[in-house]
């Protein structure tokens, strides 16, 4: 069994995205536009949250998003009506993440000239999109409170990646019996360096911490060129 061919589809894939996504690293910083890739379950509220973050920081830089789904267009007109910000919808194709080549044809649907920060807002799921570097410059992710506070045990790729994990619907811990700091122990085990946020986007109790967060590393992103 000595002549038998293996060949790692899965290594090249992933080789070749990660080649894509550093191409796309660079191109971007050369225009000097900050990309920001945000996961997270489905109904963790990345909608909701996303709409307060960019009413707190559309006066401050110029932004514009990207919506990828499955399917339908619900998310990046809710963005748009909502807050005024430029914002596309990027359809998969039944794919659960984007890659750097998707991202790529998204990025060449926005008026980059006029933009600063590019939110990617992904598909919902907690396993592929930590998978595909999509050349963001950081990496964010909400938790939600319903989900538990065990989840960076489950998915430990996802919050191993995230510079960022915003922690939403903190309104709801009791009822949930949510432990916040066994939540941050958990994280830390995964990623000591993530920085962790308690918001509740419904309120939007905590989201000028997240907003601030963004801006600052937009600012540090721009002196470092």
């Amino acid at each position: 069994m000595d002549d038998l061919k293996v060949i790692e589809i899965k290594k090249s894939v992933f080789a070749d995205n990660e080649t894509d996504a550093n191409n796309l690293r660079k191109e971007l910083k050369d225009k000097g536009i900050f990309l920001l890739n945000l996961m997270s379950s489905p109904g963790s509220g990345k909608t909701t949250t996303l709409i307060r973050t960019l009413d707190l920081i559309k006066e401050k830089v110029r932004v514009a998003v990207m919506e990828a789904d499955i399917d339908s267009d619900v998310d990046a007109r809710k963005i748009k009506d909502a807050t005024g910000v430029e914002s596309i919808q990027l359809h998969t194709g039944g794919m659960c993440h984007l890659d750097a080549e998707m991202t790529r044809q998204g990025l060449d649907n926005l008026d980059l000239e006029e933009t600063d920060l590019v939110i990617l807002e992904n598909v919902g799921n907690l396993v592929c999109p930590a998978e595909f570097d999509t050349g963001s410059v950081r990496n964010a992710m909400i938790l939600s409170v319903p989900e538990g506070d065990d989840k960076p045990l489950k998915y430990p790729l996802m919050f191993s990646i995230c510079d960022v994990v915003v922690i939403n619907k903190m309104d709801v811990a009791p009822y949930f019996d949510f432990d916040l700091e066994k939540c941050k122990e958990y994280i830390r085990m995964r990623n000591p360096e993530a920085k962790v946020i308690p918001i509740c986007a419904k309120t939007g109790e905590g989201v000028e911490a997240f907003a601030q967060w963004l801006l600052d590393e937009v600012a540090a992103w721009k002196v470092s060129e």
